[in-house]
């Protein structure tokens, strides 16, 4: 049987069929008799769920990376919260309901106001409630839910969703691949699944009913290049994607032999490709990977997940070791990005009806300047350590851009009176992410020393299109002629002034459209580490020059899909 998915972490596994099917937790007592007794029993089970969940982190974290591993701080925060555990007292006190039943009322509550709200960060919360309250009542009705931790053999997951903590007992040595019913491409299983290089195909409906002929141990293949799954295959197919295995094992091992080179196109234009990363983990990945530099350094990780705003004393020595690590290679480090998707459960947020185009990014860093400040004095104090860039973003305006470089002046001058050692080799940057930054360049690269390109929202911008909108995402279009044309200008106000401009966004690991990249002329690509090997391959067989010449034949065309026509038929891609 073939069932197709979503796309959701590229890779070919072969592993046996293992269904992870919940225990119910069936609430029998729904009435206490004894509040005393079970306010007791519900405060030891808190306790036993924050030993949980806190050993869940420190599991993720040693599988998935800090990064993954900060879900679980959302989860404490939950049981942390007053107003969760008070809500369930009151119904035990007040309504004498028993604990589990206080707990499965509230919570569903809770959840459902979390799904009815719009931003997709609280509709996520949702998903954090449902996990603390399924611990929380496992827990009280002595029910061992998370059976993820007795697989024994090679075997790919079928469930309908899998949540933070049942995902983070998963032994990744045993576990080939995820098939939910669930997810998407954003969802943690598949952030996890692409940390660890898991095949995963998600998004697979009504996924135990169609497999219900089906056993455990049944072989099952996921292709998580087409986003598709056979169950049983016939021994024509699983000897082809045996194959397939040792092809792309094959691949991947002569990728190596571009580990420790720079990287050249055909006609000796250096190219650097650097890597994107979100905390001091993904520096190792970068540096395995045969990263040039780091391109993008999204430093609004160190601030989610936390009680607080990270102190300069801390901030310092993430930034500090980040830059000891790339011995000396240029690492960009963009200032604080926080808003529109993106929130700090300790800093109140402004209600706006389109957080995208709100009160975010440089727009809050400047409006808060003690918050700027202190993240400006951690760079400038690591800088001495390494090769720093400093990349301000969301800038749409050049008096934005010229206060956001007058406050690291000024704090420059401040730690030097202080005899702080500060490098004075310091490139100050920004994004160009907004149409109004790429058309006006020009005037921005008089006092900017660089530039990189954000696809994911400078394409949403110029589209106007919510890149989270599942409605709208065949808007989604980096190589539309019109942006190719907005690209364009932009790269060639950066070269009129010689400032260099890379790209750090989505697009910039993308084969099929590197040659319009290069053809455009940029001088460096970022992208997540996994990507790297692949990108410095093709370019070593690309002629810019060549490429070159096509771009305006490019902008002459009409749509997306015409673009990516004219490139297959002059035989650039595939």
């Amino acid at each position: 049987m073939k069932l197709k998915g979503i796309k959701a972490s590229e890779g070919i596994a072969i592993g046996k069929l293992f269904k992870f099917i919940d225990q119910k937790l069936e609430i029998k007592n729904t009435r206490c008799q004894d509040k005393i007794k079970e306010i007791k029993i519900l405060n030891e089970a808190v306790i036993k769920t924050k030993k949980d969940i806190l050993e869940s982190k420190k599991i993720a974290k040693k599988n998935f990376g800090s990064e993954n591993s900060q879900i679980f701080d959302a989860h404490l925060s939950i049981l942390n919260d007053p107003e969760f555990l008070n809500n369930i007292n009151f119904e035990i006190n007040t309504n004498s309901l028993s604990a589990p039943s206080a707990i499965q009322f509230v919570s569903d509550k809770w959840i459902k106001t979390f799904e009815n709200i719009d931003d997709p960060y609280f509709k996520a919360r949702s998903n954090d409630v449902f996990d603390v309250s399924k611990r929380l009542l496992s827990n009280l009705l002595g029910v061992r839910n998370y059976n993820l931790d007795l697989i024994t053999q090679k075997s790919i997951i079928f469930a309908y969703n899998l949540t933070p903590s049942e995902t983070a007992k998963i032994n990744p040595k045993l576990v080939n691949g995820f098939v939910c019913e669930l997810g998407s491409r954003t969802s943690h299983v598949a952030i996890m699944a692409r940390s660890l290089e898991i095949p995963s195909v998600l998004g697979i409906k009504q996924i135990f009913s169609k497999i219900l002929k089906f056993n455990q141990d049944d072989t099952v293949i996921v292709d998580g290049y087409k986003g598709e799954i056979i169950i049983d295959p016939d021994n024509e197919t699983l000897n082809f994607y045996k194959k397939e295995i040792i092809k792309k094992e094959k691949e991947k091992k002569e990728l190596q032999k571009y580990l420790n080179k720079l990287t050249f196109s055909e006609d000796n234009k250096r190219i650097v490709v650097e890597a994107n990363i979100g905390c001091l983990k993904d520096v190792d990945k970068a540096i395995e990977n045969g990263a040039e530099g780091i391109g993008l350094f999204r430093t609004e990780f160190l601030y989610m997940g936390q009680d607080n705003f990270p102190s300069e004393e801390k901030q310092f020595q993430v930034y500090k070791s980040v830059l000891e690590k790339m011995k000396n290679k240029l690492v960009v480090i963009r200032t604080l990005d926080i808003g529109g998707d993106k929130y700090l459960k300790y800093f109140k947020f402004p209600k706006e009806l389109n957080p995208f185009l709100g009160y975010r990014a440089i727009r809050l860093c400047l409006d808060r300047v003690d918050i700027f400040n202190t993240q400006i004095r951690a760079l400038l104090r690591a800088s001495k350590y390494g090769k720093l860039a400093i990349m301000f973003p969301m800038i749409a305006t050049i008096d934005e851009f010229k206060k956001a470089k007058n406050l690291v002046l000024e704090q420059m001058k401040k730690l030097k009176q202080e005899n702080f050692a500060i490098s004075d080799d310091i490139q100050i940057g920004m994004m160009v992410e907004i149409p109004s930054a790429a058309l006006n360049i020009n005037n921005f690269a008089k006092y900017a020393d660089f530039f990189s390109i954000g696809t994911n929202d400078l394409n949403q911008y110029s589209f106007a299109a919510d890149r989270m909108s599942k409605y709208v995402s065949y808007l989604y279009q980096p190589l539309n002629p019109a942006f190719i044309k907005m690209l364009k200008i932009a790269i060639d106000g950066a070269h009129k002034h010689n400032k260099w401009i890379a790209m750090c966004g989505e697009a910039a690991s993308s084969l099929e459209a590197l040659p319009v990249w290069l053809g455009l002329n940029l001088d460096a690509l970022s992208m997540s580490s996994s990507s790297i090997l692949k990108i410095k391959k093709e370019i070593f067989s690309l002629n810019i020059k060549k490429l070159n010449k096509i771009i305006n034949e490019l902008i002459n065309l009409e749509t997306n899909t015409q673009v990516l026509n004219y490139l297959k038929e002059k035989n650039i891609i595939k």
